[in-house]
């Protein structure tokens, strides 16, 4: 089978992690992806933020946490948040975005790094406090955030794939 595919077809999300840190050159590799996905018009309206500093990546696991009504890690101990927003003056800007986490998540299963989509970074960054940080890192424009692309190494078995559902798929011809 084509390396490519099978990758595709074996990665998983990733919900618990070991607290080691990524080098550096795998986490712009994966970031290198994430800029080659696909976008409408080839337009580019993603951009992402790569968190490394353990106080600003507490920092968005709390106020991801508070979103969801609770006080754990939703970001299950992984060290590398990569932040994913779009520019909201695109129409595609969705679905540009999704495609970047994609592509995130593909590069690093590819590396033998974990990764997990959390979702909430709309919410994060329409806050009083998200548009501050995003002021604080120099980004500016109408932004709104797609998910958040947690990495690091799998402290756990990938889990099982569930079996495909019936009718996934018509043809036509």
């Amino acid at each position: 089978m084509n390396e490519v595919i099978k990758s595709l077809q074996e990665r998983r999300s990733i919900r618990k992690y070991k607290p080691d840190m990524i080098p550096q050159e795998d986490i712009d590799t994966i970031i290198q992806a994430g800029t080659y996905a696909a976008t409408g018009m080839g337009m580019q309206s993603p951009i992402i933020v790569a968190v490394t500093n353990k106080e600003v990546r507490d920092k968005l696991s709390r106020m991801n946490a508070q979103i969801m009504g609770t006080n754990t890690d939703p970001f299950y101990g992984a060290p590398v948040v990569l932040i994913v927003l779009a520019d909201k003056d695109r129409p595609t800007y969705l679905y540009d975005g999704s495609l970047v986490m994609g592509n995130l998540m593909d590069a690093a299963h590819a590396l033998g790094i974990g990764s997990c989509w959390i979702h909430r970074a709309k919410e994060e960054f329409e806050s009083p406090e998200g548009k501050a940080m995003l002021k604080e890192w120099g980004i500016e424009g109408d932004y709104e955030g797609i998910g958040h692309c947690i990495l690091g190494y799998a402290d756990q078995d990938a889990p099982q794939p569930k079996p495909r559902k019936e009718n996934y798929v018509y043809y036509v011809k």
